[in-house]
């Protein structure tokens, strides 16, 4: 059973239809008295930094997501919920975040490395480059097109954690992990069969702990 973290700022539908599909059971739950239990835990996430963490204090997920972590549950954080797992973020002012990987988020400067302008927010398909193939989450996943919306991206120290990264204008992370928390920044629920599979990969690893 994946429980699915609702702070009222994740795309509970798509997340909810792609679990669907892969015949995965879940459940939605606002508050952690709704999803004590489950196996595995998946952290959606749209919209601002700064709003995401209020709102999973108000929700009392912020010592719920440490516990589940410190558990070894597994834990998979999209989008958003991907930064959220960073240590702050400058979006709208400095913000903390939960913490869990070295880093912190900052906007697309807009500016290349020859002075020229490029669009930001990063929107649309975008190949991946897979660093790391010998995580199980990336087990039967290639340089795949995926599909993200951001304007902001994890600057990170810790290459350990790049599990895949992205070509735009610089390496962005694409995907980030650490034994049982996992995470990408671009939505495997809208990323074809490359994001389905990774899915499912998260699913089987859920089911070995």
């Amino acid at each position: 059973m994946i429980g699915v973290i609702d702070y009222g700022m994740g795309n509970l539908f798509s997340v909810s239809k792609a679990l669907e599909r892969l015949n995965i059971e879940y459940k939605i739950g606002d508050r952690p008295d709704q999803l004590h239990g489950c196996d595995g835990y998946i952290l959606p996430g749209v919209g601002a930094f700064p709003d995401a963490m209020k709102a999973l204090a108000e929700h009392q997920f912020i010592g719920f997501i440490h516990q589940k972590v410190e558990e070894g549950v597994p834990l998979y954080g999209i989008c958003l919920g991907m930064q959220l797992l960073f240590e702050s973020s400058e979006e709208g002012g400095w913000t903390d975040g939960l913490g869990i990987f070295p880093g912190t988020i900052r906007r697309f400067s807009g500016i290349d490395e020859n002075g020229r302008a490029y669009k930001v927010p990063h929107m649309g398909w975008n190949q991946m480059n897979i660093r790391r193939p010998e995580k199980e989450l990336l087990t039967d996943v290639e340089n795949e097109y995926v599909y993200f919306v951001h304007s902001y991206a994890a600057v990170t120290e810790d290459e350990d954690i790049l599990y895949a990264t992205a070509d735009y204008h610089s390496d962005v992370p694409a995907i980030v992990g650490r034994d049982h928390v996992v995470a990408s920044q671009f939505h495997p629920e809208k990323s074809g069969r490359a994001g389905m599979q990774l899915l499912e990969n998260f699913c089987r690893m859920m089911c070995r702990q």
